[in-house]
């Protein structure tokens, strides 16, 4: 019988396959950007493509191709549900806004969820060539190259990411930059959660934080956080939680409990590499 580490380690692999074919596809659409026909969904910085829908479509055909009984929950197409126990989460293109507006600021993000948690994580930024990859218990790497957090980086000597959308109030927001501000911090914006959220597991930012997020934004960033030496808060998972947003934050060591205590989080609720 195949162990628990052998699936997980077979679907990390797929995954980086998958990320690589993905990330040729996006960025061969990213370059005839000025072609494509964008489509608002809850607001007018909530915008879609073809370039999303067939980055989903690849991703969904490879993976049930060589796992049927997986789940699958995607940005543009939901969830299908699987009996395997584990399911694929992928966001085919995060940062479509920076995308269109021709910015190199996204990327594709694969996870896989297993017992409601990221077993696997990949994050392919082909704008820059980048692929950050990692699995339960093998760390996490860019490009090939071990990432291993320490906790130098604060929020005071380092930046920290942060994410807005419709879903939170502008004085909310304020409050959060204020916060970070007001401690010697400063912060950055950059229109993609999980392409933030692998600057957390590479030590390019101290943190992040983001009131209002869905799963298919983090997941993948979470699993190369952990697997980094770094700390997140835990995703609801369970049935259809996992298709609702909710706040995410991530961090190296030495900035974890102050972003907490800025987001208003017990560091109890937050879950250790």
């Amino acid at each position: 019988m195949t162990s628990e580490h052998d699936e997980i380690a077979r679907r990390h692999k797929l995954a980086e396959g998958i990320a690589a074919e993905a990330g040729k596809l996006a960025l061969g659409y990213y370059r005839r950007r000025d072609t494509l026909v964008i489509e608002t969904k809850g607001d007018p910085q909530d915008v879609v493509s073809i370039a999303d829908r067939e980055v989903e479509d690849l991703i969904r055909k490879r993976t049930g191709e060589a796992f049927p009984n997986d789940g699958f929950l995607g940005e543009e197409y939901g969830l299908t549900g699987g009996g395997s126990g584990y399911t694929w989460v992928v966001d085919p293109i995060d940062g479509t806004s920076p995308f269109v507006h021709g910015m190199p600021n996204w990327c594709v993000s694969i996870a896989v969820l297993y017992k409601d948690e990221p077993v696997v994580g990949v994050i392919h930024v082909p704008c820059h060539d980048e692929l950050y990859s990692g699995a339960l218990g093998n760390g996490a790497t860019l490009n090939g190259k071990a990432l291993k957090l320490g906790n130098t980086k604060t929020i005071r000597n380092a930046v920290t990411g942060i994410g807005a959308n419709h879903h939170v109030t502008p004085q909310s927001v304020g409050k959060i930059v204020e916060d970070i501000l007001a401690i010697g911090g400063n912060f950055v914006r950059l229109g993609s959660g999980a392409l933030m959220l692998a600057y957390v597991a590479a030590g390019r930012l101290a943190g992040y934080y983001e009131p209002y997020m869905h799963a298919w934004d983090c997941l993948g960033g979470y699993c190369l956080v952990r697997e980094a030496g770094g700390w997140f808060l835990p995703f609801p998972s369970d049935g259809e939680r996992l298709t609702k947003g909710a706040p995410v934050l991530a961090a190296g060591p030495g900035a974890a409990e102050d972003l907490c205590r800025i987001a208003g989080i017990n560091m109890g609720g937050v879950a250790a590499a």
